[in-house]
C-alpha cells in the first residue's frame, strides 16, 4: 500500500512538472508516505530525515510564498528565489547532482528562465547548500557571494576527498565578498546582508521586503541560527543570536532548512506554512507572517545556544591540557 501511495505521489508530481503548475504544493507532497514511526513528525522533519538520496521524494514542486518569493529547493534544504524588477536572486543550490537539477528545474517550472538569474547567496559553507552552486553558476552565469570565512571553508572541503573516498567535490571558485552591512540592490529589491557566525565562521543572513498582494512586510533570511565546532563557535552564535534580536520589525522567517535536529520551529515552519498557504482564503492572514512566532524562536535559540555554549566549556575544561 505504501508504495502505490508513494508511486501516485510521484506521479501526480511528475503530471503537475509537466503542465508547468507555478503555485500548486499538491496536498500528496504532505501525505507521502515516511518511515514509521512517523504520527509526530511534521513534512519538514520528515523531508530532512530522509536526505538526498531519496531523490524522488525530494523532488517538491516550486510554490509562490510571496509575491516576490518562490521556494525552489528540494524538502531537506531549503534554497529560495526573490524575483526582483530586473531578474531574479537565488539563495543556495543544494547538491550535485540531481538536486542542483532539482533547483534548476523549478526555478524554470516557475516560469522563469534560469539566465533570469543575476545573483547567487551561499548562505554558508556546507555542502549540502553549496554543492550545486558550481553547476548553478553554469547554467545562469550568474555571480556567487559568500563571506571570506565561509568562501575559505569551502575552498578546505574542495581540497579533500569526499567522506566516502570519492573525489573532492566540485565546487564555485572564489568570486564576490559579503561584506557585513553591505547592501545588495537589484532593480526594484535591495537586500541588507549581515555576518551571523556560529553554525560556520561566516553565516550569511539577509533582511529584506517581502511581499503579500502587495502589502509590505519585513523579513529575515537566517543562514544558520545554531551553534557548532566547540567553544568560539557557540560563543559566535550566542552573539549573533543577541544581534539578531535587536532588529526591529521582523514579522517572516525563512530557514535554511524545514526543520533542524531539536529545533522544532513554533507552529510549524515551510512545509507546514505552506499546507496552510495553500488552503489560505482570500480575507485571511498569510501563514509565513508570524512575528509572535519569530519571537519564540529566538527565545528558545538563546536558551539552546547557552546551553550548549555550557556544555562545549566543561568539555573544553575537562580535557587534558596540551603537551
Amino acid at each position: 500500500m505504501n508504495r502505490t501511495k508513494r508511486m501516485l505521489t510521484v506521479a501526480m508530481a511528475s503530471v503537475a512538472a509537466a503542465l508547468l503548475v507555478p503555485v500548486s504544493l499538491p496536498t500528496e507532497a504532505y501525505s507521502a508516505p515516511a518511515p514509521a514511526p512517523a504520527a509526530d513528525k511534521t513534512m519538514s522533519q520528515i523531508y530532512r530525515e530522509r536526505g538526498k538520496a531519496d531523490v524522488e521524494f525530494q523532488k517538491v514542486p516550486p510554490f509562490k510564498i510571496f509575491d516576490n518569493v518562490w521556494y525552489v529547493g528540494p524538502g531537506y534544504v531549503s534554497c529560495y528565489v526573490i524575483t526582483t524588477s530586473a531578474g531574479l536572486i537565488l539563495i543556495d543550490a543544494a547538491e550535485e547532482p540531481a538536486m542542483v537539477q532539482h533547483v534548476a528545474d523549478s526555478i524554470q517550472k516557475a516560469g522563469f528562465n534560469l539566465r533570469d538569474v543575476k545573483h547567487i547567496l551561499i548562505s554558508h559553507g556546507h555542502i549540502d547548500h553549496w554543492g550545486g552552486i558550481d553547476r548553478m553558476r553554469e547554467l545562469t552565469g550568474a555571480p556567487v557571494w559568500a563571506t571570506e570565512e565561509d568562501w575559505q571553508l569551502i575552498e578546505q572541503t574542495a581540497s579533500r576527498n569526499s567522506k566516502d573516498g570519492g573525489p573532492p567535490p566540485r565546487a564555485p571558485k572564489r568570486d564576490r565578498i559579503v561584506m557585513d552591512g553591505a547592501t545588495l540592490t537589484l532593480g526594484d529589491t535591495t537586500l541588507k546582508l549581515y555576518k551571523t557566525p556560529g553554525h560556520t565562521p561566516g553565516v550569511t543572513s539577509i533582511e529584506f521586503t517581502v511581499f503579500d498582494n502587495g502589502r509590505p512586510h519585513k523579513a529575515y533570511y537566517s543562514g544558520g541560527l545554531g551553534g557548532r565546532d566547540g567553544v568560539r563557535g557557540f560563543e559566535q552564535a550566542l552573539a549573533s543570536v543577541e544581534r539578531v534580536k535587536q532588529m526591529p520589525g521582523i514579522e517572516v522567517y525563512f530557514a535554511n532548512h524545514g526543520w533542524n535536529p531539536g529545533t522544532d520551529y513554533p507552529n510549524g515552519l515551510i512545509f507546514e506554512r505552506a499546507a496552510k498557504l495553500k488552503e489560505r482564503k482570500a480575507a485571511e492572514p498569510h501563514p509565513f507572517v508570524d512575528p509572535a512566532s519569530w519571537q519564540e524562536n529566538l527565545r528558545r535559540t538563546e536558551m539552546r545556544v547557552r546551553r550548549g555554549l555550557d556544555e562545549e566549556r566543561q568539555k573544553a575544561a575537562a580535557a587534558p591540557a596540551a603537551k
